[in-house]
């Protein structure tokens, strides 16, 4: 039935709450978020998962971890536009003093907190390249019959 759930008492409908209209609403949010000047477009539902992707031909000339990190960087910008949506649906429905409110606020604003400008370079260095080893051996051949062939110490004769 809409409008109205079923209440314990004979099945007679009683109207919904606010926190019941606060719920409907918080469930069929979205945010979006653009990215590397219009490139790239994040899409993310409510959870905070992303449900859309969008890449532009100009994201291609950011290289492969340019791209990797504009788009996370994206992704974190849309998810904080859903908190501060979900701020929204708070305030027109149980209202920001309320417990229900704070704790619904609480929960979006510690999962998604709001994106300061980010640095152009990353906080953590770049990862050091991979090692390459030498096939050269460092020490030089030993011949067999020095004595210890045998594992025992020479000693021991």
């Amino acid at each position: 039935m809409l409008g109205g759930d079923l209440g314990a008492a004979g099945g007679a409908p009683r109207p919904r709450g606010a926190a019941a209209a606060l719920a409907d609403r918080v469930a069929a949010l979205q945010a979006s978020a653009a990215g590397a000047d219009g490139a790239i477009l994040v899409t993310v539902a409510s959870s905070g998962n992303v449900t859309g992707l969008e890449l532009d031909e100009r994201s291609l000339g950011l290289g492969a971890p340019g791209l990797a990190t504009e788009i996370l960087r994206t992704i974190r910008r849309a998810q904080s536009a859903l908190a501060e949506r979900v701020a929204d649906a708070v305030e027109a429905t149980v209202g920001t003093e309320t417990e229900t409110g704070k704790a619904v606020l609480d929960s979006f604003t510690q999962r998604f907190p709001s994106q300061p400008d980010e640095p152009a370079a990353p906080v953590m260095p770049a990862r050091a390249p991979f090692p390459s080893f030498s096939t050269t051996p460092s020490l030089p051949h030993q011949a067999p019959g020095g004595g210890h062939e045998g594992g025992r110490d020479s000693r021991a004769r």
